[in-house]
């Protein structure tokens, strides 16, 4: 007998009426709580429901092979928009999106050549060059860290802005660039993420700016559990350079893992506001890990194409996000402001600014 597909579908609001809009969310491997992309996608649907009474369902593949059944399903079922969140749902949203010509669909990060799906893409490149200059600014060792997720163009984009991003605040640095994986695993694998965080620290690097969907995790657990560098341990021809966080008031148990000639190390969050994550003992009075997070805004372009359908206004073919439409940028809250000085806030959005007029051009590629 042959294995039934179970499709787990989440219902959200209880209460619907004929003409309630109903959407469906399909989402990418590491599930909808990875604190990151998918996250970000579920909290703006859910925006959308308190706005608008629409109704949402969820569908979390146990399988990427169960991925089109479960699209296909939503859309036998009659909703009026069906979301694929992330590029691996290209080819099951625009195959079930040919099957129903009648229905809106929309995709996450890829473009789908079906004239009834909308293709939500970022400029992850923009978000990831000031995350990269604030990175540039504060290393103490001139040695930054980049963990990609899956090695493909879409995280490429994320190292080439990140890259370029160090390299205009501080020419000398240097940027150390490793990939998890090239299969899907490979954003679901904080073990291997926090194995590549440890060798990163071995040569000098003090940022990690992680852009590896839930194996991001690994790389925040593992500065949780080595919060500084020494320097009795850094590499030949590595050096401590700047102090840039020796006022800051840091946790009891840095000041004594991290007594005598140390720097603190940082990870850069992803996708979703990650600060509070380096909050690692829980008082964000003292020195937090989390140096910024550069913001994905998912949520934002979701709850858009909800609010279209809801409106009639549903239009099908690619919607850009970038600085200027608000779709990326950084986080500044409780847990970074002593991080990052008011003066290094003023750079970055005299940067921010350039991006946007086209003054300062932002690579794509590595």
């Amino acid at each position: 007998m042959k294995k039934m597909l179970t499709i787990a579908l989440a219902l959200t609001v209880s209460v619907a009426s004929a003409q309630t809009v109903r959407v469906g969310l399909a989402y990418d491997a590491g599930g909808k709580f990875d604190k990151s992309f998918n996250q970000s996608a579920y909290e703006g649907s859910q925006r959308a429901v308190k706005a608008f009474g629409v109704q949402t369902k969820d569908f979390e593949p146990s399988d990427p092979s169960q991925t089109v059944q479960g699209i296909r399903e939503f859309a036998n079922q009659g909703f009026d928009l069906t979301i694929g969140v992330g590029f691996a749902n290209n080819a099951s949203i625009s195959q079930v999106a040919k099957e129903n010509p009648d229905l809106y669909f929309g995709l996450v990060d890829d473009v789908s050549q079906q004239k009834n799906v909308a293709s939500l893409i970022f400029a992850e490149e923009q978000g990831s060059y000031l995350v990269g200059y604030i990175a540039g600014m504060n290393s103490s060792t001139g040695v930054v860290g980049f963990v990609g997720g899956m090695d493909i163009p879409l995280i490429h984009k994320f190292e080439a802005g990140f890259k370029a991003g160090v390299r205009a605040a501080n020419p000398k640095a240097r940027v150390i660039a490793q990939y998890v994986g090239t299969t899907p695993e490979a954003w679901n694998n904080p073990a291997k993420a926090k194995e590549i965080a440890g060798s990163m620290r071995a040569r000098g690097v003090d940022i990690i700016f992680a852009a590896a969907g839930g194996s991001g995790k690994g790389v925040i657990d593992y500065i949780g559990q080595n919060q500084c560098l020494k320097a009795s341990q850094l590499p030949a021809g590595v050096k401590f350079n700047t102090n840039n966080f020796a006022s800051i008031r840091k946790s009891a148990s840095y000041t004594r893992a991290c007594a005598g000639n140390t720097r603190p190390m940082f990870f850069i969050g992803v996708d979703k506001n990650q600060n509070v994550e380096g909050d690692y003992d829980k008082n964000p009075a003292t020195m937090n890990h989390g140096l910024t997070s550069m913001l994905k805004r998912v949520d934002n372009a979701v709850y858009a194409l909800i609010r279209d359908v809801k409106d009639g206004k549903f239009k099908g073919g690619e919607r850009r996000f970038g600085l200027r439409e608000g779709g990326v940028g950084y986080a500044v809250d409780q847990y970074n402001r002593v991080l990052i000085t008011s003066a290094q806030v003023a750079r970055v959005e005299a940067v921010k600014a350039k991006i946007i007029s086209g003054a300062i051009k932002v690579p794509t590629t590595r």
